[in-house]
């Protein structure tokens, strides 16, 4: 927060005070959020996006050929989602009580029930390399965003099967659906943002992210109509999802791959996995945004979730060792996969 003059103060505190509980919330972005807690999960393989189901306090984590299933009120696993072949992202679609899972290897959704945790169906014929996975809440369909194949595949969850293909002008990453019959994606090797007819299955528009660079992750606040792209080149950009136009950038931490937006709070949250930080966005007004905090994590936990509930937020992370790979990414430390939650002591 800014500091305020003495000569003021005590009319501000007044004001505040006055003000209901809902808007009092959305004027304070927590600043002092750091890790609460870690989950060791340990075991093998890579990770990818995470996802959270308000409704049973589940966290879902994906987990290489898996998807762990989370109690957060519990702080312990409770389930687990299996032969989901190089999963990455899960969506959730409340209204069907149904799970999805995007699985790169194989090219195919797994379904499975979010009461039960247990798989009801396979639907092959995505796109190459499924990556980001959402539900379209206005046209009750769910979407694959192909990284290989440069496109995005739309699949009726009644009929369990593909039913379009959508043509992307490059490599799609994250997505998100603003509810109302539009679903944005961030095109990665373009930096580029484009808007999608979810009844048509037709590209709209395809908007630049200049200065943005390599835009990965993807949040929206779909009542001011606002847009944040996070980018490799450490900034946010923020962009007006009726016209594309760049409202603002803010800068963040090095590494990042996923960003969410607290609605109550009205505060943009990116995981930076390169710095081992979370940058603290607060949206004081749909044109106006300032960095409130940056929050320690730890270098790795670069995807996280947000429980609306709580507020709070959770991260996969490992420790990263001493070598590097071929590649020059570091290795991993064997067993030391966790789950991190961050938030208000």
């Amino acid at each position: 927060m800014q500091p305020m003059l003495r000569s003021i103060l005590p009319v501000t505190l007044l004001a505040a005070a006055l003000l209901p509980p809902t808007v009092q919330a959305a004027s304070q972005p927590h600043p002092d959020y750091k890790v609460l807690s870690k989950l060791a999960l340990g075991g093998q393989g890579g990770w990818d996006y995470l996802n959270f189901d308000a409704q049973r306090h589940h966290l879902f984590v994906s987990r290489g050929d898996h998807v762990l299933v989370i109690d957060v009120d519990q702080h312990k696993q409770v389930g687990n989602i299996a032969d989901t072949q190089g999963v990455h992202g899960i969506a959730i679609a409340q209204d069907l009580k149904r799970g999805f899972t995007s699985d790169g290897k194989s090219a195919s959704v797994t379904v499975f029930d979010l009461d039960s945790l247990q798989t009801v169906a396979t639907i092959s014929g995505t796109g190459e390399k499924p990556d980001a996975i959402i539900y379209d809440d206005a046209s009750h369909h769910v979407l694959t965003f192909n990284g290989k194949s440069g496109n995005a595949s739309v699949i009726d969850p009644i009929k369990n099967a593909v039913i379009a293909t959508i043509a992307l002008p490059g490599k799609p990453e994250f997505a998100v659906s603003d509810g109302a019959g539009h679903v944005y994606a961030n095109i990665e090797d373009k930096s580029e943002l484009v808007q999608i007819d979810s009844t048509s299955n037709k590209v709209l528009h395809t908007w630049s992210l200049a200065p943005c660079e390599s835009p990965s992750g993807l949040a929206i606040d779909r009542t001011h109509h606002r847009l944040f792209s996070v980018c490799d080149n450490q900034k946010m950009a923020m962009l007006d999802a009726d016209n594309g136009h760049l409202v603002a950038t803010m800068p963040i931490g090095n590494g990042p791959d996923a960003v969410v937006f607290d609605e109550a709070t009205a505060t943009v949250y990116s995981s930076n996995g390169e710095s081992g930080t979370i940058t603290a966005v607060h949206e004081d007004d749909p044109a106006h945004f300032r960095v409130t905090a940056t929050i320690p994590t730890q270098p790795s936990a670069r995807t996280l979730a947000l429980d609306p509930r709580s507020h709070r937020l959770y991260l996969s992370a490992a420790q990263w060792d001493k070598t590097k790979q071929a590649n020059g990414r570091p290795n991993i430390v064997p067993g030391s996969f966790a789950i991190l939650t961050v938030g208000q002591p």
